[in-house]
């Protein structure tokens, strides 16, 4: 490894490291949330939903930091290049067998490492906070559909990647962040076909006043809607939420079954209303052509720093040897985590945006005002988290910034 190499990844995990210090800092020590909040929420319901949140973020920088921790291990104790030279003896130097066999055990090692976190977060705090509804099988199942479906997605993309290292040497970054690119694209249109039907039934939204109500909001907002959906959430959380989704013809809004059962209709159509926004602004789209942008700016820094790290597996002839995987994975994990303020900006963004077009085509602030303060109530929200952990990791605007922009429109 050269210096300027050495010298990259210390900024990349020293970064990363300082990051994580600050997010567990403001997780564990938040500070006080604003006083207008006791307007809208008791001091025990602010207290328990920070505590919650705390629990589950720190679960969640606990997995990534184990995870880094693990690929570190692999590549500065060697074992990344050793595992890799035994799998190419074992399968008698063929390649592409190799390779696959390779991924797969860092795929596992890296699942072994995390599964603590996500059981615990995933299945034992969200029965301990009244959440899931879900029996230890079923969470199981959940678990190894979405695992297995990863492994097949991601080892294809690794194949394919490390294949077009050895295609075009110079360039593979490019083709493989063009791939990648018409992938997000094909993957968003077929989502809700092939993918959501595994984990959750839907089905269309039945005649009556929220259909109703669909109808009336589609033709304020210009929108011919196809598909509204109802999801059957309620066989996991008690949780309420929407959500838009798909691409072209497989666009569909769709509403947990929590939602419609327990929450009045003005603020169904406030949900409503909002997922439409989404829709009528293009923001799928929108967001697939930040990623696109993303994937070249990514996969570019990736070959940059690949080829100064590893410079002479990279001058030899033929795809990368498996090991740079390891050191792959690393410097996506890593940027990943530090691109995330950017992402989330966009994405709060976005959702700011959706709820003044929402408030526009309901005209009925005060049920946008009552919705975010029982979804903050019910599913336990962070009322007013520290400005660091907004910045960092949120991916819409606290509840009570919505709330107090709702009211704007009412004075």
């Amino acid at each position: 490894m050269t210096s300027k190499a050495g010298l990259v990844w210390s900024i990349l995990l020293i970064t990363a490291g300082i990051v994580s210090l600050a997010f567990i800092f403001y997780t564990l020590f938040p500070g006080k949330v604003p006083s207008v909040a006791g307007q809208y929420f008791t001091p025990s319901e602010i207290e328990r939903a920070r505590h919650y949140q705390q629990i589950m973020r720190l679960l969640g920088v606990m997995a990534f930091l184990a995870q880094v921790v693990c690929l570190v291990w692999l590549v500065a104790s060697t074992r990344a290049m050793a595992w890799s030279d035994t799998v190419l003896r074992i399968t008698g130097g063929r390649y592409y067998p190799a390779l696959i066999i390779y991924f797969i055990l860092i795929w596992i090692l890296l699942k072994v490492v995390a599964l603590p976190f996500n059981f615990y977060g995933g299945f034992i705090v969200q029965h301990q906070w009244g959440f899931s509804t879900q029996n230890l099988g079923s969470w199981w199942m959940d678990y190894l559909k979405g695992g297995v479906l990863e492994l097949v997605l991601a080892g294809i993309g690794v194949t394919l990647l490390f294949w077009s290292s050895g295609r075009w040497p110079h360039t593979w970054w490019a083709v493989a962040a063009l791939f990648l690119s018409g992938w997000l694209f094909i993957s968003t249109f077929l989502w809700p076909l092939l993918v959501a039907p595994l984990f959750n039934r839907f089905q269309p939204i039945e005649e009556g006043p929220v259909k109703t109500t669909v109808d009336r909001l589609a033709e304020r907002a210009g929108l011919k809607i196809k598909e509204i959906l109802v999801m059957d959430a309620s066989r996991r959380t008690t949780k309420a939420n929407a959500y838009f989704t798909g691409l072209g013809s497989t666009k569909r809004i769709v509403l947990y079954d929590n939602l419609l059962k327990n929450y009045p209709l003005e603020e169904v159509e406030a949900v409503i209303a909002h997922e439409m926004a989404h829709w009528q602004r293009g923001h799928i789209f929108r967001s697939l052509l930040w990623s696109v942008g993303a994937n070249f700016l990514l996969l570019g820094m990736l070959y940059a720093v690949l080829k100064i790290t590893f410079t002479y597996e990279i001058a030899r002839p033929g795809p990368y040897p498996p090991h740079l995987l390891v050191a792959t994975l690393l410097f996506l994990q890593l940027v990943s985590f530090l691109g995330q303020p950017l992402q989330n900006a966009i994405s709060r963004h976005y959702e700011r945006e959706a709820d003044r077009v929402a408030l526009q085509l309901t005209g009925n602030p005060d049920a946008m005002i009552r919705l975010h303060i029982d979804l903050a109530r019910k599913n336990l929200s962070d009322i007013a988290p520290p400005p660091f952990i907004t910045w960092l990791t949120a991916s819409h605007p606290s509840p009570l910034e919505r709330i107090r922009e709702a009211e704007e429109v009412t004075r």
